[in-house]
């Protein structure tokens, strides 16, 4: 056991100066992963800072009929509201889809997408691991990598993100809050909050040091529209995706041309992964079979297998094309809570 420090925050700066004051610390919510990986001994904080007595616990309606949602809402509670249900199914559904009902229960939004890769390697200490000790070495790639990233990855790393809420995120266009001080808060895309490893592995986001997410922003949903959460995986209670999509489709109700189409695939990356390449392809055209997979095998194109883990790029076409087939055969007024 390693002996840390403890500091109940009771304001955001309070908590940002208690980072700055205690260099190598964690901030924590829930705890659901990095309690974890403290007791695996990956992750060996100086202190904890608790910040989940702040006020950050609320989903609030925003002038442009959006959401906000806080940092330590819980993911269980986010999953339930009726507003999220109603006008945000694919989130819905990918939390649902995400843990048990006992870690949804604990587990937060800002602590659902800080939370570390499951890579077998990067949670044992004895194995040789760029993200967790930079210039060691990937064990995973000439060992077990069935799980691991096709597309994003590089030679210093080829673990997935975890998080399905992550990749719904990405698909609905949402914000990311941060604070760093009370002169230093920014928003980034969900899109673009994780980052790939490159060189830098040990990097997992964009966030600064010290800086802590207050809550995520979800635009308005676009009328008409509707979307979809698939996931692939071993098992169905808490199991990692094998390969995901998030879906959001918007069709002229004219024509049935494709006005605006939003996917991001999940386990196939270090980071939810936006299609941008399928999404360019689709814009203006039919929904027709054809189109669309033609339209998804050029972002998979892109993949980079290795051994184990060619299996995933079927596996998310599949998952792709029959997800924006059914939103595409959906009659307009069909329910959309999940």
């Amino acid at each position: 056991m390693k002996p840390f420090a403890y500091v109940r925050a009771t304001s955001l700066r309070e908590a940002a100066d208690a980072y700055a004051a205690h260099p190598g610390s964690r901030y924590l919510a829930g705890g659901t992963n990095l309690v974890d990986l403290m007791k695996l001994g990956v992750e060996t904080p100086t202190a904890l800072i608790d910040i989940s007595r702040l006020p950050l616990d609320g989903i609030t309606e925003l002038p442009d009929g959006g959401l906000h949602i806080g940092a330590t809402v819980r993911n269980s509670d986010l999953a339930a509201d009726p507003r999220v249900r109603a006008r945000y199914p694919l989130l819905a559904r990918a939390l649902l889809a995400g843990a048990s009902g006992q870690l949804r229960n604990v587990a937060t939004t800002g602590g659902n997408l800080l939370q570390r890769t499951r890579c077998g390697y990067f949670q044992d200490p004895s194995k040789p691991c760029n993200k967790r000790e930079p210039g060691s070495g990937c064990a995973a790639r000439e060992g077990i990598h069935r799980d691991h990233a096709v597309l994003g990855q590089s030679e210093h790393c080829i673990a997935t993100h975890p998080s399905d809420m992550a990749v719904a995120l990405a698909a609905l266009d949402a914000e990311v809050e941060l604070y760093g001080g009370p002169d230093s808060t920014r928003t980034v895309e969900a899109a673009h909050f994780h980052r790939l490893p490159a060189d830098h592995p040990e990097q997992d986001t964009v966030i600064r040091p010290g800086e802590i997410i207050t809550g995520v922003r979800l635009p308005a949903p676009v009328p008409g529209a509707r979307s979809l959460h698939r996931k692939a995986r071993d098992r169905t209670s808490y199991a990692f995706a094998l390969a995901s999509v998030a879906v959001v489709l918007d069709l002229d109700p004219e024509d049935g041309r494709v006005r605006r189409c939003a996917l991001a695939f999940g386990g196939l990356a270090p980071r939810p992964w936006r299609a941008t390449e399928t999404e360019a392809r689709l814009t203006g055209a039919e929904p027709h079979p054809d189109t669309v997979r033609a339209a998804v095998d050029a972002e998979l194109d892109r993949a980079r297998p290795l051994r184990d883990n060619a299996y995933k790029i079927p596996l998310a076409r599949n998952l792709a094309c029959a997800a924006i087939a059914t939103l595409a055969g959906t009659r307009p007024g069909a329910p959309a809570t999940p």
